[in-house]
């Protein structure tokens, strides 16, 4: 599912799954059935499908707190994500990560972080061997809005302009970071005009529109691939959940989160398609029907999934790997 060919109507199908399952996840967690936080993606669909489409499967991505959508446009498998969620031995990181340290190494994704920015450095290191070893291979940090103010950011960016590096900063401007406005944090006007700082390509773009995020995303990566450094890329989208369920989000009133659910990224793909004429309301409707049987399935298999043994905890912990040069 992960090409740097994809069409409009296979991200549409994406991003319909990833939010089947966001909506799932919400009402497991409603009826006390998920254990842990969630902080849900819906609304932000198009930024993680348009990125990760423009992506090849040996490509690694970083993802945040908020990683779901990341986790499943690069192919994570269902089953075990559900059952990482649920915390059980099936899942990807065999339960013991949850909703926020979501991995899978063997298709790039070098894990969602609970830190914020965590993921940043953790991209410039893996773009560093990449560019090390000469596998042309390009690393994706996912971050929010916040994640742009603290130290790790300015630090990574510099150094991967100097070493110049194959790595793409994607930044989810989704309007707050936690409870604040980004107005509020930070007195710039674009977040993209950072990379200046850092003699890097800078851009913005709609991030609720998944064909402008994936076309970019395109251009950012062959620039990479090419040798040609980093790119920031800032995608401008909103989260239509609070910062994580249950919050009670005295900081933004119900006005605005309508105003943004008025541009849902899966709407405006719908009518480009509409438009194009490639789907109607009938294959849209048969769309969402296959995600929820997909969805439902992987539920399934993860209440069926056996729990994590407590005698493995400490399994994993160390590595047996001879590091060279040390």
């Amino acid at each position: 599912m992960i090409g740097n060919e994809g069409t409009l109507l296979d991200m549409y199908k994406m991003m319909v799954l990833i939010r089947t399952a966001e909506e799932t996840l919400l009402r497991l967690f409603e009826a006390a059935e998920m254990p842990g936080f969630i902080h849900s993606y819906i609304g932000e669909e198009a930024t993680g499908v348009g990125v990760c489409r423009a992506l090849q499967p040996r490509d690694i991505i970083t993802s945040t707190h908020r990683g779901h959508g990341h986790v499943i446009a690069k192919g994570c498998d269902l089953d075990g994500f559900f059952a990482e969620l649920y915390g059980r031995a099936t899942g990807t990181c065999k339960g013991k990560g949850g909703s926020m340290h979501v991995a899978d190494l063997e298709l790039g994704i070098y894990g969602a972080n609970g830190i914020v920015g965590g993921g940043v450095p953790i991209a410039a290191g893996a773009a560093l061997a990449s560019s090390m070893t000469g596998d042309s291979r390009v690393a994706v940090a996912f971050m929010g809005d916040g994640a742009t103010d603290i130290g790790p950011f300015h630090e990574t960016l510099n150094l991967a302009a100097v070493w110049n590096l194959p790595v793409v900063f994607v930044v989810e401007n989704n309007g707050y970071a936690d409870f604040i406005r980004v107005a509020d944090h930070q007195n710039i006007e674009r977040i993209a005009m950072r990379a200046d700082a850092y003699g890097m390509v800078g851009e913005t773009v709609d991030g609720n529109d998944v064909e402008a995020v994936h076309r970019a995303t395109t251009a950012a990566v062959d620039r990479a691939r090419r040798g040609e450094g980093p790119t920031l890329l800032e995608c401008v989208t909103y989260r239509w959940r609070g910062h994580y369920e249950g919050d009670p989000q005295p900081y933004r009133t119900q006005d605005e989160v309508e105003s943004w659910k008025a541009r849902d990224p899966l709407k405006t793909a719908e009518a480009r398609l509409i438009e194009l004429g490639l789907a109607d309301a009938a294959l849209f409707d048969a769309i969402r029907r296959e995600a929820a049987s997909r969805v439902d399935a992987s539920v399934a298999f993860a209440r069926n999934s056996p729990r994590v043994d407590p005698t493995s905890a400490l399994e994993d912990v160390y590595t047996d790997l001879e590091v060279r040069g040390w």
